[in-house]
């Protein structure tokens, strides 16, 4: 099979692709014929030796895929043939990949490869940090930073059919547009207005909570935004800046500043988790949402891909096509 080698840490433009044997399935694994992969802001950190796991070089990253059941082992639930996606941290950027059965989800019937792919992870971290974590209601009014990217527009799609008033925060007009095609009810371009004063203008007495998976310069302003007694989510740091928080805010204003990283929310909060999960896959399945694929891309092109996401140019999701 052919596969994407990370040999050393580096940018992207490092990476090769190489042959390598095919796989075979542990107990408990299969082996997906992967025909989608998903590029996620996390890949290019583990490529670039910069995520707080790092795995050792050599190895195939690429978090997460959609394909088909080509080999099954011991104890693992599903048959060849199944259609399945899922989340497998390295490995995905490849023909093929062994992957843990409990890590994979059935795609649901008239769903295709790209929209599998594209959807776990970045639909999971938006809907725990909506539903569980922000306890959004309807009609509140919901502030997204990076709302073009793939957690952001998660957010905007989600927040949408939760029923809140999305406020859509972005870095480009084109970004925006996607935004409002996707049901946001407002929009602001943070890198010509000044962001603080258009949500207050937008929502009158400020926003009921904030999703920030960028982090960077607009994190205060956006902070300094909520309503009394709001919600400050923090999902990451894209911008490659952690900023860091006056506290007299969050004292002054009742605000609450809560963490969610979709690596440990299953332990942390597993009720939560488990409900959640059952009520995104209905979303899913039933088509009141899905991600929006802002660009595509062949095996051979993954390290462009993988650039583009870094250079924070994606709309959406990007897709390794396999």
């Amino acid at each position: 099979m052919r596969a994407v080698i990370c040999q050393q840490y580096g940018p992207p433009e490092d990476l090769v692709v190489e042959d390598l044997p095919d796989p075979s399935p542990g107990p408990g694994q299969v082996v997906v014929r992967v025909r989608a992969a998903a590029v996620n802001f996390p890949d290019f950190l583990l490529i670039d030796g910069k995520y707080q796991i790092k795995i050792p070089p050599p190895f195939t990253p690429g978090s997460e895929l959609a394909g088909d059941v080509i080999a099954v082992g011991e104890g693992a639930d599903y048959a060849v043939g199944d259609r399945v996606s899922g989340a497998s941290f390295i490995g995905g950027f490849a023909e093929q990949a062994a992957v843990p059965a409990v890590a994979l989800t059935a795609i649901p019937d008239g769903i295709d490869y790209a929209a599998a792919a594209g959807f776990g992870i970045t639909y999971r971290t938006a809907y725990h940090a909506l539903r569980s974590v922000a306890a959004v209601q309807p009609d509140d009014p919901v502030v997204v930073l990076g709302a073009g990217g793939g957690v952001g527009l998660a957010a905007v799609d989600l927040g949408v059919a939760l029923g809140a008033r999305v406020i859509a925060a972005a870095s480009s007009p084109e970004k925006l547009a996607v935004c409002s095609e996707r049901g946001a009810a407002a929009t602001i371009d943070y890198d010509r207005e000044d962001l603080k004063q258009a949500i207050r203008d937008i929502t009158g007495t400020g926003a009921a909570a904030v999703l920030d998976p960028v982090g960077g310069p607009y994190a205060e302003q956006a902070l300094r935004s909520l309503a009394r007694g709001g919600r400050f989510i923090t999902l990451g740091y894209a911008s490659g800046t952690i900023p860091a928080i006056p506290l007299n805010l969050v004292m002054l204003k009742g605000i609450t500043v809560c963490g969610m990283e979709i690596r440990t929310f299953a332990d942390d909060f597993p009720t939560e988790n488990t409900r959640d999960l059952a009520e995104l896959a209905e979303l899913f399945a039933s088509g009141r949402v899905s991600p929006y694929i802002g660009a595509r891309f062949p095996l051979d092109e993954t390290a462009a891909a993988v650039r583009y996401v870094a250079d924070r140019k994606a709309i959406g999701k990007v897709i390794v096509d396999i």
